[in-house]
């Protein structure tokens, strides 16, 4: 047998076992204690890894096992011929389309459903009615706690009651001219068709439809107009704006969900042919290439644009100069704008005359689409960041994105400052903030900090979108993570290449040093949870599964598998429509990677990283020679057990022991300590190393192995670690030996396999361990980082003073305060202390 004994503590431990007895009795103990607060401990390694087969849906011929679209994988095909007009005195839309629908499924339809997004602004709307009172505001501006109500949301509820809102149906009818009977249910429409649309048939039908645009910046949307000091300029910039298909799919039927405002959309792809009537003076940026440039632009305009085409930096299409005069007059005649564009989803467009619009070319390495016209349009109360850093930043964002899934895949790719802050995406069209306040706008032209980086981020975000989910087709009703979460990853992974430091988020560049907050916060649902159901959608669709997909790349799989797998999964969906099985099933396909863990631990659950090293032992093998082990157990127990200090200071005041006194009664056990070599000690060993197996001697690979590890001479080291959060991760440790040399070890994440909750590694080194640490690097987002050192450390800090404020009212006092505005003339600014006098 092999037996070991304490040679060292740890840096000095708190504790260290005397014997392996001890080891796993309190192990033992422990285990029992922990199995009270985290449950079963017996198969949760099993649970925590099984096979999410079970829960995913069944493969099919139109999805299979390995994640890819199957044999006979089909989707829906919308078309869309629209004139629309915009009456900018009322601030409203007057338009008519045809579409034309083809229906690919292997079903026969009796009607279809078309979206009609802007009824959620409807006082009588599923959205409006189901609102809560800490839903009162709008999507930029928080209502307060408990019973309140903020400003927003008293100009929120003027707005909904100024006029009315939603579309105004004119008319539905089919390709002959024929009434088409319909049903209108809150954002969706069922149009019933006169026969059955069979599979593999086409219909084509139209529909005429008006409505009143919205004050976005009162209401909260995702399209409207936003006014400034009433100079009559507004910035038009119009979304949902039109009747869409609701999509039809084969895991879902028709997805006509309503809109309740948080859970996007989901969009069949199509051909898109626009006329958009707007006043003469408006500047216009569309989804789609315009195809009347000569009737709409100047010629001096039509060749700065073509000049930009072959520029790597912005260049004036219509220059601040420009914009400013524009502002100064209100054309009364208006211009027709066309746009096509081929195989979108979607279609937006802004309209103003406030718009500067610069321009320039980016070339890729795609032999089907080679350059790609970048463009950014904004007010002159956007400089001067926006013509600093708009187009770069849409230029960048398809140079990264490109890497890691595929060349951008449309021939125009625009930025368009339509609001302060935040951003909204389209097909080659986004709308984004920041721009710089008033006060700093005025004068000096500065920005903050947050503006610069807000506006950089958030261009990458929404032109990020046009890979996910505008070509890779998700369904945002039901899974908001799939664009959002995945289009985050790769906007954290532009911004840190756009610059070292990038403040991403909240001020942090390391997005799993915030996102520990959120995980270990009690108002948080699983990631895989409906999007309108989802609480604190920031983190839980876009923070949180950037962090996993970061752990994943950089920690888990590694970049070059990773990249691989996302780079398949990317172009297998591309311009198709994945769910979350086909992510999950493709990114372990393609890498080879079991990653059903992975999955269930950060999309199903709700869990947090926390791994504490809760204990660290030291051994030295033993010789099993008594004459050599003795010796330095006699040292090693003195060590452990240090002299009471009673008897120190009996010895000290000179106390002499009864046997002292009495030496008469010292015998042998006074002369010989329990670390004595006996005979029998000697046999023992003589037995092990000289005699037969059968009569208890060691075999020969035995006595050979013993040789070789005590001529190795290392250090035998016990590390146990506990799961305290609940996610299983891969343990990367630091391990900082007494030579002052460090050693980066990762104990995967298999660890767990069989014991979710706790663990002990087993570790042999030459030199000496001095200190162990998990997560160093800040990779795997553990929450608790006090118990990720051994020996415990110090984490230094610093406080700041502050000096308390009285608060007491001196009502005396205020009534002294000069008086402001109006009334200052009416009462003299100030008011009497003494009671007036009749």
């Amino acid at each position: 047998m092999i037996d070991f004994a304490v040679h060292s503590p740890v840096a000095a431990a708190p504790r260290v076992a005397c014997s392996i007895v001890v080891a796993l009795s309190l192990w033992s103990a422990r285990a029992h204690a922990e199995a009270t607060t985290h449950g079963e401990i017996i198969g949760s390694g099993a649970r925590a890894f099984e096979q999410l087969g079970q829960d995913l849906p069944t493969p099919n011929v139109y999805r299979t096992a390995s994640g890819a679209p199957g044999p006979q994988y089909w989707q829906q095909k919308a078309d869309y011929l629209i004139n629309v007009t915009l009456n900018e005195p009322d601030r409203r839309i007057i338009a008519e389309e045809t579409i034309t629908y083809a229906n690919n499924s292997p079903d026969a339809l009796n009607y279809l459903w078309v979206q009609l997004d802007q009824n959620r602004f409807r006082n009588d709307s599923l959205a409006r009615r189901s609102e809560v009172a800490s839903a009162a505001g709008t999507r930029r501006d928080a209502v307060g706690e408990g019973d309140s109500i903020s400003y927003a949301a008293l100009r929120r509820d003027q707005g909904f009651n100024s006029r009315d809102h939603g579309f105004d149906i004119t008319s539905v009818k089919d390709a002959g001219g024929k009434d088409l009977p319909h049903a209108i249910v809150d954002t969706m429409m069922r149009i019933d068709l006169p026969t059955p649309l069979a599979p593999g048939g086409t219909t084509e039908f139209s529909i005429g439809w008006s409505y009143n645009i919205i004050e976005e910046a009162a209401m909260g949307g995702r399209g409207g107009y936003e006014t400034f000091d009433d100079d009559g300029a507004d910035i038009f910039f119009l979304a949902q704006w039109f009747p869409r298909m609701a999509a039809y799919t084969d895991y879902a039927g028709w997805q006509h969900k309503a809109f309740l405002g948080r859970g996007e959309f989901t969009l069949e792809f199509g051909d898109y042919d626009v006329a958009l009537t707007v006043p003469a003076d408006h500047v216009v940026s569309a989804t789609g290439v315009l195809q009347n440039a000569n009737q709409v632009l100047t010629a001096t305009q039509r060749k700065r644009l073509a000049d930009a085409m072959k520029s790597d930096s912005p260049k004036f299409v219509v220059t601040p100069e420009e914009a400013a005069e524009n502002v100064k007059t209100k054309e009364a005649k208006t211009k027709t704008w066309r746009f096509k564009a081929e195989n979108v989803r979607d279609f937006a467009w802004s309209s103003s005359r406030r718009y500067i619009w610069d321009a320039m070319g980016f070339k890729q390495d795609d032999p089907t689409n080679p350059e790609v016209l970048v463009m950014s349009f904004y007010p002159n109360e956007a400089q001067p960041i926006w013509s600093k850093y708009s187009s770069h930043a849409v230029a960048h964002t398809m140079e990264v994105y490109s890497k890691l899934s595929f060349p951008y895949p449309y021939p125009t790719s625009q930025s368009v400052n339509t609001w302060a802050r935040g951003g909204m995406e389209y097909p080659m069209i986004t709308f984004n903030g920041y721009r710089p306040t008033k006060e700093e706008n005025e004068d000096d032209r500065t920005y903050a900090r947050r503006i610069k980086y807000g506006l950089i981020g958030v261009i990458i975000h929404e032109v990020g979108h046009n890979y996910f989910p505008m070509t890779v087709n998700s369904d945002e009703r039901q899974w908001t993570w799939m664009d959002e979460g995945l289009n985050t990853f790769l906007e954290y992974v532009a911004e840190v290449e756009w610059e070292e430091n990038f403040p991403a988020f909240g001020g942090k560049t390391n997005v799993l040093d915030y996102i520990t907050e959120y995980m270990t916060s009690a108002e948080q649902v699983p990631i895989m949870t409906n999007s309108d159901s989802v609480l604190n959608l920031g983190p839980n669709a876009y923070s949180k599964p950037a962090a996993a997909l970061t752990v994943l790349r950089e920690s888990v799989m590694g970049r070059e598998l990773f990249d691989f797998a996302f780079r398949e999964y990317s172009n297998r969906w591309k311009f198709k429509r994945p769910t979350p099985a086909d992510f999950f099933r493709t990114m372990e396909d393609a890498s080879g990677v079991d990653l059903d863990w992975f999955w269930r631990g950060w999309f199903y659950s709700t869990d947090h990283v926390d791994i504490a090293i809760e204990d660290v032992r030291a051994y030295k093998l033993k010789t099993n020679d008594p004459e050599k082990d003795f010796p330095k157990d006699r040292v090693e127990m003195a060590a452990r057990e240090p002299e009471p200090l009673q008897q120190i200071r009996n010895r000290e005041e000179g106390l002499k022991t009864y046997l002292q006194r009495h030496p008469e009664l010292a015998d042998f056990y006074n002369e010989n300590d329990p670390f004595t070599v006996s005979n029998a000690d000697r046999n023992v060993y003589t037995t092990l190393m000289e005699s037969p197996v059968e009569e208890g001697g060691l075999e020969d690979w035995e006595k050979e192995a013993l040789a070789a590890a005590l001529k190795a001479d290392e250090n035998i080291y016990f590390v146990d670690f506990a799961n305290k959060g609940g996610l299983v991760m891969p343990i990367p440790l630091t391990i900082a030996y007494t030579d002052g040399s460090t050693e980066e070890l990762v104990l995967p994440a298999e660890i767990w396999r069989r014991n979710a909750y706790e663990v002990t590694k087993l570790l042999l080194r030459k030199k000496t361990i001095a200190s162990i640490a998990i997560d160093e690097a800040h990779e795997i987002g553990d929450a608790d980082r006090q118990n990720n050192h051994y020996p415990r450390r110090i984490e230094p800090s610093r406080l700041q003073a502050y000096k308390g404020e009285d608060m007491t009212r001196n009502l005396m006092k205020d009534m002294l305060a000069e008086l402001k505005g109006e009334a200052e003339e009416a009462d003299g600014g100030k008011a009497p202390l003494e009671p007036k006098k009749d």
